[in-house]
């Protein structure tokens, strides 16, 4: 059902030209869906790239972003590919039922669902969704909670993160400026998971008073002292080696896997006493403490995959993943590592995907995370 390619090259037509090369579809061939991930270097020819492989493949519609970093893996054996600031492209087609998807046009903020979306998302019962949103648009966020609240959609996706304000996506044409993807029906099987990367250092505490993202008591003490009880005394005595290791994770209310979203720790008034962390916050709120290395985001991704990989009927036939800027070489080392990973782990399958600036899981905006997606 899916075939997957992916080059590097400095031209954009030479990429295109092997892509489609690579592909290798014929008249009557049955693929209808394309996936597009075109790095930041080639953002500004994503239109010229797009409309070659419309023309050499046949297929009318397409879903996909550019991005500072892609990936991608062909399932045929060969060496998967892992791009940071690199010109790249990877591509995937699928096998598709076209009475079991639809194009989701640019949202760029709520209220902006068209009436035919909404009918076909009724109609169908649509249970899933790949999506794609411009980090510039703040409403990102409330067009997600709309969609999934309205319609009882599963989202993945991710934020585009090309550098330079080119934050291009593909709804069957390019576009920008909101949240758009494609919705399948019922009659695409497929599987979801998601990967922190990284592990709890402690256990939720209570707000008890805070201001803004400013977190100034937890369970009634100093925010700073629990937070020093909390990472040990040596890093405590030791600040400046916090930043970039230990995190605040945000418990999501209902979540029954001690789900959490992640979010910086910006700030650290030791005069006071205070946190400052990249979310605002109210009091009666929980946070907790999460520390982020490499062995913990390596050991988080692979219990997410073979977690995923007991939950799957049968071999999985492609996928996609979304991972953040900051995970990628700056967290594992190297390249390839998380692709490394999935293909160790669930196989050497077609798949694509991006480094994005954020990762779409059901209704959640994360940080830090990777969200892999299988279809069956």
């Amino acid at each position: 059902m899916f075939k997957a390619v992916h080059i590097a090259a400095d031209d954009w037509a030479h990429a295109a030209k092997v892509c489609a090369e690579k592909l290798s579809i014929s008249d009557g061939d049955p693929y209808t869906l394309g996936f597009l991930y075109v790095s930041g270097a080639l953002a500004a020819d994503i239109t010229s790239i797009l409309t070659f492989l419309r023309q050499k493949t046949g297929i009318k519609h397409w879903t996909g972003s550019v991005a500072t970093g892609i990936c991608a893996q062909g399932g045929d054996g060969g060496i998967p590919g892992d791009y940071y600031d690199r010109s790249a492209v990877a591509v995937m087609v699928a096998q598709v039922p076209e009475d079991i998807f639809c194009t989701l046009p640019t949202l760029e903020k709520t209220g902006d669902i068209p009436v035919h979306i909404s009918q076909w998302l009724a109609a169908t019962q649509s249970h899933f969704g790949i999506v794609h949103g411009d980090p510039a648009n703040g409403n990102i966020p409330s067009v997600i909670d709309e969609l999934v609240e309205r319609h009882t959609l599963f989202l993945a996706g991710g934020l585009t993160s090309s550098g330079g304000g080119i934050n291009y996506q593909i709804a069957d044409d390019v576009t920008s400026g909101g949240l758009s993807g494609v919705l399948f029906a019922p009659g695409l099987s497929v599987a979801a998971g998601l990967s922190q990367g990284c592990q709890p250092i402690s256990r939720p505490h209570i707000i008890t008073e805070c201001t803004n993202n400013i977190l100034m008591a937890l369970d009634g003490r100093p925010a700073l002292e629990v937070f020093s009880d909390d990472i040990g005394e040596d890093l405590a005595n030791d600040m400046a080696s916090v930043q970039g290791l230990v995190h605040v994770g945000i418990p999501i209310e209902g979540s029954d896997t001690g789900d959490f979203m992640v979010r910086t720790l910006i700030g650290i008034d030791v005069r006071r006493g205070w946190l400052a962390i990249g979310e605002n916050v109210n009091m009666g709120e929980q946070v907790l403490f999460v520390r982020r290395d490499r062995a913990s985001a390596e050991a988080d991704f692979r219990a997410m995959l073979e977690n995923l990989k007991e939950r799957l009927s049968g071999p999985p036939k492609g996928g996609v993943y979304y991972s953040c800027i900051a995970r990628g070489p700056s967290l594992f080392g190297a390249e390839g590592r998380e692709i490394g990973m999935i293909r160790e782990v669930i196989g050497d399958i077609p798949l694509v995907g991006f480094y994005g600036n954020g990762e779409i899981s059901n209704s959640r905006l994360y940080g830090y995370t990777g969200v892999l997606v299988l279809f069956q």
